[in-house]
């Protein structure tokens, strides 16, 4: 997988013409209902042998071209993959560590407490210490030592004789520890994924990373786990060994799906690898993971690693010491990894708990008036109790629910205010801290997520001018919350034939979202129930045709449900495949509904 190849640039989705569209008033959502070209859909799904939903959706999604559309379905390490030596500093990386080995030095891996820190860091062992590095790694712990590399670390790396430390999933901003290391005389490579500030980058030895404006390798999207993986490429490539260790890609798999970045191009094929890897062989890892998910499928999608398998290992590195995270996943002992796996659960319970009574505090703020969206644009909420390992999390959740931009800060002993930023599409959250970056002490992140830091009183002054950026740049209509439907299904359409075009469009995340479909004028076969207090389960019927349907966290629906008797209402809703005793089901899971009037 690490030879030369010719790199082709994969076909990219264009606008469709005309894309106008209808909204529709659901029960909690805003929906946006495309306007389809129904010549153009019925051509996709003949050229492509596609049921017409799954045409419906490349067609909403700008996937209207034939190359673009063979592109997105059909994947290849040719098409996708360029090769690693286009990557700037990445050579030069991948020399230094290698005489790194020749010359008998040690070697700091220094990583993040997040799941792509956690499978970075893990990736650099499991590549390099079979093959004879003298390696060992560091991550820092969020409470005492906060996020990246410090002045502090380089000192204790020196104190230790490590000649050499690579940072992985951060560095682009250590400025401070960079100065300090050129100091000592200890060498600095920095690999990370995280957009620069400005121009000026930190004096190491050489930084590699996509995002440098002068960088020429064409995918931009990597998650800190790919450029790690990348650069263990490239060492490879250059000591002539051919094939890096299996447990690469599942740890590549686990980093890019957690990190959140584009499931596009090179990530799409390199998640869609491992997907195949695990579910081939499974690791004692992968395997505790899923056993304390009670996830027994036979095959996982990226959706199951992203919900259920990586929160586990994000907890770790969030409210304990990460390094045992970097254990698990790495050792092949496996009463050591069912041990720290208890662990990993208990923690992520947890976790769980916490996040819901944060998120319950600040929606009753919402909905009391203490925070006023009719004249605040972002949700910007704060307390010295919430665990800043959290607030990330929480964040997210409620700029789903809300459809706002989000930034929640943890208040410190000594003044400060940390906080984890989440925004929708229609706001670039990084360009925004950027240009208030003159009251920032740091910030990093990307356009959908980002962390930063200020003094507690520069917090009124931040809020007012995010408040600005978002009035000027974002219409009122985009700050509710919303869902973006990506065609009709009529319930006849439930067939074989649409899974397996399902199949071709995983794997789901970022910038391929997992296909949301309108199913006009269903009605119940019978009164609705309400399971664990929370979930909602029905059967709809429509077009000759009865299906299950399961809401997840709606028992709000259940009084506007019981009302309807038989009138006919609408389904915004996901199509899933229900594997049981060799058998395979297909079911509904409901987000919203709209009445009939709506």
């Amino acid at each position: 997988m690490i030879e030369t190849t010719q790199h082709q640039v994969s076909a990219k989705p264009i606008a469709p013409n005309n894309p106008l569209a209808t909204f529709i008033a659901g029960v909690k959502y805003r929906w946006q209902l495309p306007h389809a070209d129904a010549e153009q859909v019925r051509a996709i799904a003949y050229k492509h042998s596609l049921a017409i939903p799954i045409a419906h959706v490349l067609w909403t999604r700008g996937y209207i071209e034939d190359a673009s559309i063979t592109s997105l379905l059909f994947t290849s390490y040719e098409q996708d993959v360029p090769h690693p030596r286009s990557m700037k500093g990445l050579l030069i990386a991948a020399e230094r560590i290698i005489a790194a080995r020749a010359n008998k030095e040690k070697i700091l891996i220094f990583g993040d407490y997040d799941v792509d820190g956690v499978t970075s860091s893990s990736l650099a062992l499991t590549a390099l210490l079979p093959i004879g590095f003298d390696i060992n790694f560091f991550l820092p712990n969020r409470a005492k030592d906060g996020y990246g590399l410090s002045v502090d670390a380089v000192q204790k790396a020196h104190k230790n004789g490590f000649k050499l430390i690579v940072t992985v999933d951060n560095g682009t901003t250590a400025y401070a520890a960079a100065e300090e290391a050129q100091r000592l005389g200890v060498d600095l490579i920095i690999t990370d994924h995280h957009r620069p500030h400005g121009g000026d980058l930190p004096p190491a030895l050489c930084i590699v990373n996509p995002h440098q404006n002068d960088c020429p390798y064409p995918f931009k999207h990597l998650a800190g786990v790919g450029v790690t993986f990348k650069l263990m490429c490239m060492i490879y490539e250059i000591l002539g060994i051919p094939a890096l260790p299996e447990k690469t890609y599942e740890l590549l798999l686990l980093g890019t799906v957690a990190d959140v970045v584009p499931l596009l191009g090179e990530n799409r094929y390199w998640v869609r690898h491992g997907l195949h890897t695990i579910n081939h062989f499974r690791s004692n890892a992968m395997r505790t993971l899923a056993q304390n998910s009670n996830l027994t499928k036979e095959e996982y999608t990226s959706l199951d690693i992203g919900f259920m398998i990586a929160p586990q290992i994000n907890a770790l590195g969030r409210l304990a010491d990460p390094r045992d995270a970097v254990k698990f996943m790495i050792s092949s002992d496996l009463a050591d990894v069912e041990a720290v796996g208890a662990v990993l659960k208990a923690i992520n319970e947890e976790r769980k708990r916490i996040d819901s009574a944060i998120y319950d505090q600040i929606d009753q703020r919402i909905q009391r008036g203490d925070i006023d969206l009719s004249k605040d644009k972002i949700i910007l909420d704060s307390s010295s109790e919430w665990p800043a390992g959290v607030i990330g999390l929480v964040a997210g959740k409620l700029m789903h629910s809300y459809g706002r931009p989000t930034l929640l800060l943890h208040f410190d002993k000594q003044g400060f205010a940390k906080g984890s930023c989440r925004s929708i599409p229609e706001f670039n959250m990084f360009d925004a801290l950027s240009s208030c970056n003159d009251i920032l002490i740091q910030f990093g992140g990307h356009s959908f997520a980002a962390g930063l830091k200020l003094k507690q009183e520069l917090v009124p002054e931040l809020k007012r001018r995010l408040n600005e950026c978002i009035a000027a740049s974002v219409a009122p209509e985009d700050l509710l919350p919303k869902l973006r439907i990506d065609g009709p299904l009529p319930l006849p359409e439930l067939t074989q034939k649409m899974l397996t075009g399902l199949d071709q469009l995983e794997p789901f995340g970022n910038q391929n979202p997992q296909p949301l479909f309108f199913i006009k004028d269903v009605s119940l076969v019978r009164q609705p129930q309400i399971l664990k207090e929370k979930h909602v389960k029905c059967m709809v019927f429509a077009d000759g045709i009865i299906k299950p349907v399961i809401f997840f966290n709606r028992p709000d629906l259940i009084p506007i449900l019981q009302q309807l008797e038989d009138k006919p209402f609408s389904l915004a809703a996901h199509v899933m495949k229900n594997e049981w005793n060799g058998s395979i089901k297909i079911e509904l899971q409901g987000i919203d509904i709209a009445l009939s009037e709506s």
